[in-house]
């Protein structure tokens, strides 16, 4: 395995930059809205993410080198033309792993704490799962060693788009030129995809590339006239950082408990699934706004 880890390297400036962001919002040269106690716990639970991740490192390692000793090809990390074919895949497996981290409650169990803050800035992107490594994601990187890329390759390669990601978490960028929005994930973009309202919900899935967004359907642009509201559907209202890192892993659990004989909705099912519906999906939410603004276009009825 390579020794180069984007993410270690980067840490410094992630630090430095969050630091810039609160004082250049202090006086007044950006946009950037900062609380004391969710910063923290951002900057917490990013520390105990790499920590966590250690202890599934070992399991998704030894996958990865039993799935490339049975590889179908043999890709070398040396052949610049191997870097941009992994740039583009694991770009695209990333755009479905984030895509099913929204969709099945499962995944978003263990995806749903960087939703948690009520604000956006940079201090959000470091607020990283605990539980990832447990819910299995690494999997999904699993058929790049398979189709013959070294997984030193591609663990650089996360990396890298990890690393990207991390500006996109910024309301001090507004829009960047029109040929970079349409290829590249954005700040612009990226508020979307943590926005609550529901126009903007499970939209904008990209890790650095939008084109995946674009083609599968998902991509949603940020409206002048619809300001971004962060956060939860139904936030949790607090800082409790234990129950920002399991609440919906223990809310999944007591579903089950209660009606086990539907626990394949329960685990599996949207988040919001229900059996009788009593509870509302994205899905939901999303028929809901619009029948409004169906409401609303149509104007009131005749007398």
């Amino acid at each position: 395995m390579s020794s180069f880890d984007p993410v270690t390297l980067a840490t410094p400036f992630f630090i430095l930059t969050v630091i810039l962001e609160v004082v250049l919002a202090r006086f007044g040269k950006l946009k950037a809205n900062y609380e004391t106690a969710d910063t923290a716990l951002s900057l917490t639970m990013g520390l105990i993410s790499g920590t966590a991740e250690l202890l599934t490192a070992g399991a998704s390692f030894a996958a990865a080198i039993w799935v490339y000793h049975h590889r179908l090809f043999t890709i070398p990390m040396t052949a610049p033309w191997a870097w941009i074919a992994v740039f583009f895949l694991e770009d695209l497996t990333y755009y479905w792993f984030h895509r099913l981290s929204h969709e099945r409650r499962f995944w978003w169990a263990a995806h749903v704490n960087h939703h948690s803050s009520q604000h956006y800035n940079l201090s959000t992107a470091l607020r990283q799962t605990w539980t990832g490594g447990v819910a299995g994601t690494w999997a999904l990187w699993l058929p790049l060693s398979f189709l013959g890329f070294p997984p030193a390759m591609v663990a650089i390669q996360k990396g890298v788009s990890l690393v990207y990601q991390y500006w996109i978490h910024t309301e001090a960028i507004a829009r960047l030129p029109r040929w970079f929005e349409a290829v590249f994930n954005t700040p612009s973009h990226h508020r979307v995809h943590h926005a609550r309202n529901p126009l903007y919900l499970d939209r904008n899935y990209a890790g650095i590339l939008i084109i995946w967004d674009r083609l599968f359907g998902t991509f949603q642009r940020e409206l002048d006239d619809e300001a971004c509201r962060y956060g939860l559907v139904h936030n949790i209202g607090t800082f409790n950082i234990v129950r920002v890192a399991f609440h919906e892993w223990i809310a999944m659990a007591q579903d089950v408990l209660r009606q086990p004989r539907h626990v394949l909705g329960w685990v599996f099912g949207p988040p919001g699934w229900t059996p009788d519906g009593s509870r509302e999906t994205s899905a939901m939410l999303k028929a809901q706004w619009r029948a409004r603004q169906d409401r609303g276009a149509a104007g009131p009825a005749n007398p």
